[in-house]
């Protein structure tokens, strides 16, 4: 199992200079990502970053961390405009970039400017959307023409170094989880203030369904879980790699210390 942080994009972690310094930290102390949210918390009254500025920032003081998103709300997004963000930051960082996307958690961040709220419409855009962008990454040329998009053939110049980008689904509804199965990886929504929201038998249970939906496929597929552990204890992480995951991200906001505890945490290496 893979070891990566998982960063909030609010607060503390809102100054994309600091967050730069931590994925710095974290690739000299052998982590292997660095992951942020993807949230508008200025909407609620709190300090918040753009997530892609800041990892162009991470990207260009590293060499190896895999860097992206955990998640970002595809339908509060335009599809081409944020498939060519991520396309340019996969250029910037020699093809290190990896794409959660999802409903979105946080209908304010939709109502508060005028935009979709209804969680049944924002699956419909994020299927659509998700259609689109991975069709661009692909390097087709995009012809379409859905209920909330319209591509009027158009290729994406340059594609990504890969010739795709992995592309996390994440949430662990039932729909997420069957689109999920379309995609290259899972993102477990498995943590909540300070407690483990999801056990390892449950996450076995959905690693199973996964592996029935998937058909027996061989593709390469991730299954990314987030919590806290102290250095020298895996106990934890452990359990969920024997469940299935295939990435550990160790997970940092405000409401875990401050910023020099989580200086300390990802200084001492990811076991």
């Amino acid at each position: 199992m893979r070891r990566g942080i998982f960063l909030s994009n609010v607060g503390t972690y809102a100054d994309p200079r600091v967050v730069a310094d931590l994925g710095e930290l974290a690739e000299q102390a052998g982590w292997e990502a660095l992951l942020i949210w993807d949230h508008l918390a200025f909407v609620w009254g709190s300090p918040a970053a753009d997530p892609w500025i800041t990892l162009a920032a991470v990207a260009s003081r590293t060499e190896r961390l895999v860097v992206g998103t955990d998640i970002t709300p595809l339908p509060r997004r335009r599809p081409h405009v944020l498939a060519h963000q991520v396309a340019t930051l996969d250029a910037l960082s020699g093809g290190r970039v990896v794409f959660g996307a999802g409903i979105g958690g946080v209908p304010r961040e939709f109502g508060a400017f005028g935009e979709e709220e209804r969680a049944r419409v924002r699956a419909e855009m994020l299927d659509e959307g998700l259609e689109i962008v991975s069709r661009l990454w692909a390097g087709e040329e995009v012809r379409h023409r859905g209920r909330h998009y319209t591509v009027d053939g158009v290729r994406l110049q340059p594609p990504p170094t890969r010739g795709k980008i992995p592309i996390w689904i994440g949430g662990n509804s039932r729909a997420a989880v069957r689109r999920a199965a379309r995609f290259d990886g899972w993102a477990a929504d498995t943590f909540e203030l300070r407690e483990m929201t999801v056990s390892p038998s449950e996450l076995a249970e959905k690693v199973a369904e996964l592996q029935v939906l998937r058909d027996g496929s061989n593709a390469p597929f991730d299954v990314v879980v987030f919590g806290y552990s102290d250095p020298g204890d895996d106990a934890l992480p452990a359990a969920y790699e024997v469940a299935g995951a295939t990435w550990w991200l160790e997970y940092f906001h405000d409401a875990r210390g401050p910023l020099e505890v989580t200086q300390r945490r990802i200084a001492a290496g990811p076991l």
